[in-house]
């Protein structure tokens, strides 16, 4: 167990780790990856998961529908409020464990007299980032359709938009095996790629658009397309889009140990990211207000991606072209990202004896990539990408369960908190003072309640074609955990295992 770390590996090596190596070493891990991310790159990393642009573009239409601008618009806010609250709760415990393995650490450190409960937070949270991944590159493969749509005019069937995502997963892959670098590098390339991205299409709406919205309408018309009577409902439902927009902030933590003064860039890259995107997506969503020509138009659209039809409407078929490309590369960027936390959370469980094939998912090539997870991470997103060919609600249900089962693992390490307010023994150079329980208290409430928003009817009356099948997927992959647990994970799994019992931490490059 990691309580039970040999101090004389730390003191012989002292004056020779950095401060990062030396926190890991405390917390039982030899360091194993080369700490080659700047906080640029680990805010990237974070930015990149929550793709603000393409988060904003693929779900835009759901609050549309649910709420409309007075949804959208106030729901950001009100949303990004507390997902930043959320994202401070993290960060205080990210400073304290900068390991890999994020929100599955944490738990299994805040409350190791109950390993069941990080056993079962490290699988949801794999299967979720997992599926996120998946859904992400379907999306870029929607964005590619789109594009042709809009370029020729042809509409691409399911099987070869299924194609796409398939070379998508593929090339998440390859580019997740080129290791650290390669993903520090598009990270920190995608910060810049959003903020001139957002720019240029905000500017491209506010000038071309042949009609600009009112104030009025912007910040009051409340628009409902769901067969809902409950105004105040119908409102809360889109605030979902917000949410669904924002997760992603904890990655960062995914990759702590590759992190140049971990205990601190990463804590402020899960800030700074979600910071970032308010101000951004805030600017986005008020250009695609002003510049909306219609709503039923956007309804009863029949481009892959409805937000297609907005460009279209506004600025023309070229300037259409250009704008979908801008959020297309970030939106495949973004999925690149998810499978990169995928693939360290396989290894930290595997790490731990919470995942089968220990040796293989602990595992790097030449490049510092844990392959395997990678690997594993594509081949489950095309198997999943196979259901869009056979059932659109089929693969939708399954998606859809991924938000819910993000939400969820972040309940799991704030509860903690909140129930036992004295788990977090040693604080990090970050921590919230004595606003601390008060924080996490807010956070856990919002949370819960988004984990049940998630899951209620959107449209009424409910029918097989518009249900919400996000408890039923969100139900099975929670009972396949919990019965993982008592088939498996309760025979291997004890809680974290240290690895620096009988060998010499590795020396930082960065300290010679």
């Amino acid at each position: 167990m990691l309580d039970h770390v040999q101090s004389n590996n730390i003191e012989e090596v002292s004056d020779t780790i950095n401060d990062s190596d030396r926190r890991l070493l405390e917390l039982g891990y030899k360091p194993e990856f080369k700490r080659e991310m700047s906080l640029l790159a680990v805010l990237g990393i974070s930015f990149c998961a929550i793709g603000i642009l393409t988060g904003s573009s693929a779900a835009f239409q759901a609050g549309l529908f649910s709420g409309g601008p007075l949804g959208l618009f106030w729901g950001w806010n009100i949303c990004s409020l507390f997902m930043l609250l959320i994202a401070l709760s993290q960060a205080e415990i990210c400073s304290a464990f900068p390991t890999m393995g994020g929100l599955y650490f944490w738990v299994a450190k805040l409350k190791p007299d109950l390993p069941v409960l990080a056993y079962c937070t490290g699988w949801i949270y794999a299967i979720a980032m997992t599926l996120t991944g998946t859904s992400g590159n379907l999306t870029v493969a929607l964005f590619i359709a789109s594009l042709t749509e809009v370029g020729s005019g042809r509409t691409l069937t399911r099987v070869e938009i299924t194609a796409i995502a398939w070379g998508i997963n593929i090339l998440s892959g390859v580019i997740n095996s080129i290791g650290t670098k390669a993903i520090g590098w598009m990270s920190s390339f995608n910060i810049w790629w959003t903020l001139g991205g957002t720019f240029v299409l905000v500017v491209t709406l506010l000038v071309k658009a042949p009609v600009k919205n009112s104030a009025d309408f912007v910040f009051t018309d409340l628009e409902n397309f769901t067969g809902w009577s409950s105004k105040g409902f119908v409102v809360l439902l889109g605030f979902l889009q917000a949410v669904y927009s924002l997760e992603g902030s904890e990655t960062a933590g995914q990759v702590a140990e590759e992190a140049i003064r971990a205990e601190f860039l990463a804590p402020m890259a899960v800030i700074g990211s979600i910071v970032g995107s308010w101000i951004i997506g805030l600017a986005y969503m008020l250009a695609l207000l002003f510049s909306v020509q219609s709503v039923s138009s956007i309804q009863a659209t029949a481009f892959a991606i409805p937000i297609a039809q907005l460009y279209f409407d506004a600025v023309g078929k070229h300037l259409t072209l250009m704008c979908l490309s801008v959020v297309c590369l970030a939106q495949f960027m973004a999925a690149v990202t998810a499978f990169t936390a995928s693939s360290r959370l396989y290894y930290a469980l595997a790490r731990d004896n919470a995942f089968p094939a220990k040796k293989a998912f602990m595992a790097l090539n030449r490049y510092q990539a844990p392959y395997v997870g990678v690997w594993l991470s594509v081949f489950v997103g095309c198997v999943i990408s196979c259901a869009y060919i056979g059932s659109v609600i089929a693969f939708q249900a399954i998606l859809s369960s991924a938000a819910v089962a993000v939400m969820l693992s972040y309940l799991q390490p704030i509860a903690i908190r909140v129930f036992w307010p004295s788990s977090l023994e040693v604080r990090g150079p970050f921590h919230l003072g004595k606003w601390s329980w008060i924080i996490n208290a807010i956070s856990f409430g919002f949370a819960s309640f988004i984990c049940l928003l998630f899951i209620l009817p959107t449209a009424f009356p409910v029918t097989a074609q518009n249900m919400n099948y996000a408890v039923v997927s969100v139900g099975g992959i929670t009972a396949g955990v919990i019965v993982n647990w008592f088939l498996w994970g309760r025979f291997h799994y004890r809680g974290p295992v240290a690895t620096t019992s009988n060998e010499k931490p590795r020396i930082s490059p960065l300290d010679r």
